[in-house]
């Protein structure tokens, strides 16, 4: 399947998920792109959108390379054999963990304002992407919304190789997906349209289900 836009591959993704419609679930995208797939699920479901983000922790003088991924509530994923690889400086971790949960922070607020994060604990979550490739950041943020002990936790993505999606249901309650292809290079090829998203993109989907702030 080779989807038009993160718009359709919400709507689609929205029927997978229509048992959920008006049980109230909050829906955490992850922007900039998840947002953009996000907001159709919301519209069809009901429920409170809002955002989660996870940011990779580079290694040293290899900011590409994930030695680490954390989440916004400060969970920290170890690529464990690769930082014993790189016998990483002692303290590197805990800074290069800080700086990125620094501009977690930033982006948070910049996109939310004075607006309180959610609440997690008891309810129906379901985090959103527009796609997956390896899975590391994601289940760093998978892992940051179980801490606040959700009731129940869903993932849904449009697409993603099957490897990595077998390996992400195990951290979840539920996973829900579009397309599991076989051969699979990177997101952006199942999409006709996939365009970088802007800030400004991301604050007028969260306007539009705050009304519009």
């Amino acid at each position: 399947m080779l989807f038009e836009d993160r718009r359709e591959a919400g709507e689609l993704l929205a029927k997978k998920l229509d048992r959920y419609r008006g049980q109230s679930p909050l829906i955490l995208a992850v922007p900039r792109g998840g947002p953009a797939v996000a907001l159709p699920l919301w519209r069809h479901l009901g429920g409170e959108l809002d955002l989660t983000i996870a940011r990779k922790v580079g290694a040293p003088d290899q900011p590409e390379l994930a030695v680490g991924a954390v989440s916004g509530e400060g969970h920290l994923l170890l690529n464990e054999a690769l930082a014993e690889k790189l016998r990483l400086p002692e303290g590197y971790l805990e800074s290069a963990a800080a700086k990125e949960q620094a501009e977690i922070a930033r982006r948070l607020q910049l996109y939310r304002g004075e607006r309180p994060p959610p609440q997690i604990a008891g309810r129906l979550v379901i985090l959103v992407d527009d796609g997956v490739a390896t899975g590391f950041t994601l289940r760093a943020a998978l892992e940051g919304v179980k801490q606040g002990r959700p009731q129940k936790l869903i993932l849904a993505v449009p697409v993603g190789p099957p490897e990595t999606l077998a390996a992400l249901r195990s951290a979840v309650d539920e996973l829900y997906y579009l397309e599991a292809p076989p051969h699979f290079a990177a997101v952006g090829q199942f999409y006709r349209d996939f365009r970088q998203v802007g800030d400004s993109e991301v604050i007028a989907a969260l306007g539009e289900a705050w009304g519009n702030r």
